[in-house]
């Protein structure tokens, strides 16, 4: 569960202790396999039980639980945190570091997937922005350590977050062989309250826009008016649905035998 970031060939100085995972395993036929991120100051086990209701019996859902860490926002107080953060939006200085081993934690849960079994991510607030981030870094190929990025993601979900480090993966795409394929293929749904006072509506929104224009062409961007930092099951429903759509999910009956 210890990561330690290589950089250049020497290990960097901070290593990060991730907290306990969750596996919500299908209730019918294992299709897909959805690493499902927290938000700040939360673990994984709360997710995993709302995952256990929805209707998506051949989805297996990972539910990690985030390192706990001194959090800037919080004063230097200790949190559960993918990353650090100065302010939950898409301005803030990024904290590249605790992205890539964010990221590379989540590539790993995925590693171990059987070749046939499709595999996404998918987070709530600053888990949504680590899902983004990893989607980015799948397009690009690579993590900003460097280092390969490994797993084939099939879908991208993010619930009331933001895309962090918008404005360098324009750069980051044009270099690369195969990136803006990569880009162009991977689905992601964008869902965000309008009354969300804790990442405002608007980031949300510009991190729509930034997907867009820098190549990515399957996204979906879903507002809820009077929803505020927190998910409904309207908008649980629409995930199901995109889920089902875009991983080729058995709907039918029959996938629960």
């Amino acid at each position: 569960n210890v990561i330690g970031l290589v950089t250049g060939g020497k290990t960097a100085s901070k290593v990060f202790d991730f907290g306990k995972t969750v596996v919500v395993k299908p209730k019918g036929k294992h299709q897909a396999t959805v690493v499902w991120l927290h938000g700040l100051g939360d673990n994984g086990s709360s997710w995993s039980q709302l995952l256990e209701t929805i209707p998506l019996p051949n989805i297996k859902w990972v539910c990690p639980t985030a390192p706990t860490r001194p959090v800037t926002l919080f004063g230097g107080f200790p949190s559960t945190a993918w990353f650090d953060v100065e302010e939950l939006s898409e301005d803030a200085p990024y904290d590249l570091e605790g992205l890539d081993a964010a990221a590379t934690h989540v590539a790993n849960l995925l590693s171990t997937e059987p070749a046939d079994i499709k595999v996404g991510i998918g987070g709530f607030s600053m888990g949504a922005a680590t899902a983004l981030y990893s989607g980015a870094c799948f397009s690009v190929g690579k993590y900003a350590n460097g280092n390969p990025f490994t797993a084939n993601l099939s879908a991208v979900v993010g619930l009331s977050g933001w895309l962090p480090c918008a404005k360098r993966w324009g750069k980051e795409l044009e270099g690369v062989d195969g990136a803006a394929d990569r880009a162009a293929a991977l689905p992601i749904l964008l869902c965000h309250g309008k009354a969300d006072d804790v990442v405002s509506h608007k980031y949300g929104e510009k991190s729509s826009h930034a997907l867009s224009s820098l190549g990515f062409k399957d996204v979906t961007f879903k507002s809820y008016s009077g929803l505020g930092h927190y998910t409904i099951p309207q908008e649980m429903d629409e995930v199901c649905a995109w889920l089902s759509s875009k991983l080729g999910l058995d709907t039918s009956s029959s996938s629960l035998k």
